[in-house]
């Protein structure tokens, strides 16, 4: 990944409304949803969503297909595990094995293990 590419993925998860949008539809898996039901979902209107979902797409964050008259976006996870190894590919001076704590998952709210 480059340095641009990885400047407009962040720039286009700024926005909230685009963060909750990715977030709805990572949580789908690559079943995605039509946008109308990522519209219902997030309360938003379909004019706003709209925006959102052309900011997304333009950046490769999601794909879509066309399903007879409905459009059906999907999370793009393989762009943002790219992103990740970007972010990380310094570690430890370029020896992540070496930084192995700090590399772990972190635990999701409420697991006490």
């Amino acid at each position: 990944m480059e340095k641009t590419q990885a400047t407009q993925v962040f720039e286009s998860l700024s926005s909230g409304v685009r963060l909750d949008v990715y977030r709805l539809l990572v949580k789908q898996g690559p079943e995605g949803l039509v946008a109308g039901d990522i519209a219902a979902a997030l309360a938003l209107p379909p004019t706003n969503l709209s925006f959102h979902l052309k900011a997304l797409t333009s950046t490769d964050l999601l794909s879509v297909v066309q399903e007879g008259r409905y459009l059906r976006y999907r999370a793009n996870l393989a762009l943002v595990r790219e992103l990740i190894d970007y972010l990380t590919d310094e570690c430890c001076s370029g020896h992540p094995e070496q930084c192995a704590e700090i590399c772990l998952p972190v635990k999701p709210k409420g697991v006490s293990k």
